[in-house]
């Protein structure tokens, strides 16, 4: 049985979220601040997190930037905002997905379960793929720049091991979704775009600036220059 935290302070919505993950054979918690969600964390280790972004104590986006320091649960984030620039924000702390409240729990259900249905480690079996100075271990879900650890989120990490596994193609965005997000699963081009982004800010600080070039109109690729 999949386990959820749900992270929400308004017991009216915490409740009816419980309620419809009850329904559907989830093994629910529920935390009403951030220090509580970062306890059951570490205490319970959930596969996925449900977590709203205006919380007591450390807020959902302090939460998830914290947690993906020790867990790779999937991260919902909800929010009463509906301004693109907060999507963006929730995304680049490594959230996984976002619902604007009010949401149908049906909906955050039916997201849960497409999460769900696809592997964590998505790619192929092999390790240690060197291009220019970025070595990318799939096996380990590795990744350095000259010799230094980058930290990425789940989502980063599987973008750039589809781009790695062949430099000499173009990656398309909906191929990238669909390789980061599963086949059935809603996140749009645009998500792809935003999660690119906070790869390659990564990348370059890192030592490696210019690593993903954009193909205008089609997607991505590893620029040839670091080959």
């Amino acid at each position: 049985m999949a386990k959820v935290l749900v992270v929400e302070d308004t017991d009216s919505i915490r409740e009816v979220v419980e309620l419809a993950l009850d329904d559907a054979c989830f093994d629910v918690r529920t935390a009403a601040d951030g220090d509580g969600a970062l306890a059951e964390l570490r205490a319970w280790d959930p596969d996925v997190v449900v977590l709203d972004l205006n919380i007591p104590g450390p807020d959902g986006l302090e939460v998830c930037r914290r947690l993906r320091g020790f867990s790779q649960a999937y991260v919902v984030m909800l929010t009463a905002k509906s301004d693109e620039v907060d999507k963006l924000v929730g995304l680049a702390s490594g959230a996984d997905d976002y619902l604007t409240k009010p949401f149908s729990p049906r909906e955050l259900v039916a997201r849960i379960q497409a999460m769900l249905r696809r592997p964590r480690a998505l790619g192929v079996p092999d390790s240690g793929r060197v291009i220019g100075p970025v070595r990318v271990d799939v096996e380990a879900r590795d990744v350095t720049v000259s010799g230094e650890h980058v930290e990425l989120t789940r989502i980063e990490f599987e973008l750039l091991s589809a781009l790695t596994e062949n430099v000499r193609a173009v990656s398309g965005r909906d191929a990238l979704r669909r390789r980061a997000w599963g086949e059935s699963w809603l996140a749009d081009d645009h998500a792809v775009d935003v999660h690119v982004s906070n790869l390659r800010r990564k990348l370059a600080a890192a030592g490696a600036p210019g690593f993903i070039a954009t193909v205008r109109g089609v997607g991505y690729r590893v620029d040839r220059g670091v080959r």
